[in-house]
């Protein structure tokens, strides 16, 4: 079979965290990167490959199997996927949970009114950690799910922040609350809110003159990020962020608690874990897999939105029916 061709869509760092992958992947080629930015000022790692203009994304529709999006979920995606998504097979890392519905529909629509294939919302949460919750819930049903993240750095969290007027640079730790966590590992089941599983850290460096205090309420309000954590804003320069929180490390669990017997007499705890030196390395790799299988379902001829929930786990794989049971069944 032939290299899949891969197109990306922002040259940050979760775009060259998907060249990364492309270049450990036999089966998968980088065929060309779209920037807003400067073409010229962009320098992929793999030689050769072509920059062009987001604007003339069109212009390549041809040359390119499986478009990767790479920019962020608070603005960039919920308007990027849907264009795109009706010229290219498209996947994106969608991780605004609250919404995925509504840009599901909207993907959806226009994946299948351009006859094309888009995975949305891949990664590890949502993606890697939602195929655990699913798991585990099907097979416990008597029981209870949870999730923790972290610490680490969340970049769909910082990238936010880096939005709000008046910022010039940001990162978000995302911290999970000890003491719920082990009763949870412990086989317990509580109930807890948001707020008592984590908390957030922010490290912010304010433009020259910007209004702090108006910074720092427009994070801690911030809805669907902020609000419904206890969260910290601490102000920093750009050489303290640049040295000390130079890193995108990243992980967290999914633990599923459940009972079975005539009575609920036996308890099980079922435990999904990461732990990643790069958040954006790491996620590009994950892209990459579903790019992989954006592309089988569309030379079987399907259309339209999918999750990892839709995906077979073999079509993520470069390796062959044989070889999976082989070596892996």
């Amino acid at each position: 079979m032939a290299k899949t061709r891969i197109g990306i869509l922002g040259y940050g760092n979760l775009g060259r965290g998907v060249e990364l992958s492309c270049r450990q992947n036999d089966d998968m080629e980088l065929a060309a990167v779209f920037t807003r930015r400067d073409p010229s000022s962009v320098r992929p790692l793999t030689e050769g490959v072509a920059v062009h203009s987001a604007d003339d994304l069109a212009a390549h529709a041809g040359d390119i199997d499986v478009l990767v999006l790479c920019g962020g979920s608070a603005s960039d995606l919920p308007e990027q996927t849907p264009a795109c998504a009706s010229l290219f097979n498209v996947v994106d890392s969608f991780d605004t949970h609250a919404k995925i519905p509504e840009h599901f529909a909207n993907v959806d629509a226009a994946a299948r009114e351009g006859g094309k294939v888009a995975v949305i919302s891949a990664g590890w949460d949502p993606g890697m950690f939602s195929l655990a919750r699913l798991y585990a819930t099907s097979i416990l049903p008597d029981g209870a799910d949870y999730t923790f993240w972290g610490r680490g750095v969340s970049q769909g969290h910082s990238d936010a922040i880096r939005r709000v007027e008046g910022v010039a640079d940001a990162r978000q730790y995302t911290v999970p609350v000890p003491a719920a966590l082990e009763a949870v590992r412990a086989g317990e089941t509580p109930e807890l809110t948001t707020r008592q599983k984590h908390t957030r850290e922010c490290y912010v460096v304010a433009k020259e003159g910007a209004d702090r205090a108006a910074i720092e309420r427009a994070i801690v309000e911030m809805p669907n990020y902020f609000a419904d954590y206890d969260t910290t804003v601490t102000f920093v320069t750009q050489e303290e962020l640049d040295r000390d929180h130079a890193g995108i490390p990243h992980g967290g669990s999914v633990i599923r608690s459940g009972k079975t017997g005539r009575d609920g007499e036996n308890r099980h705890v079922v435990e999904f874990s990461l732990t990643l030196d790069s958040n954006p390395e790491f996620t590009g790799s994950v892209l990459v897999a579903c790019a992989r299988a954006a592309h089988r379902l569309a030379l079987e001829g399907q259309t339209g939105c999918k999750t990892m929930f839709d995906i077979a786990p073999a079509y993520l794989s470069s390796m062959s029916g044989e070889e999976l049971r082989a070596s892996m069944l």
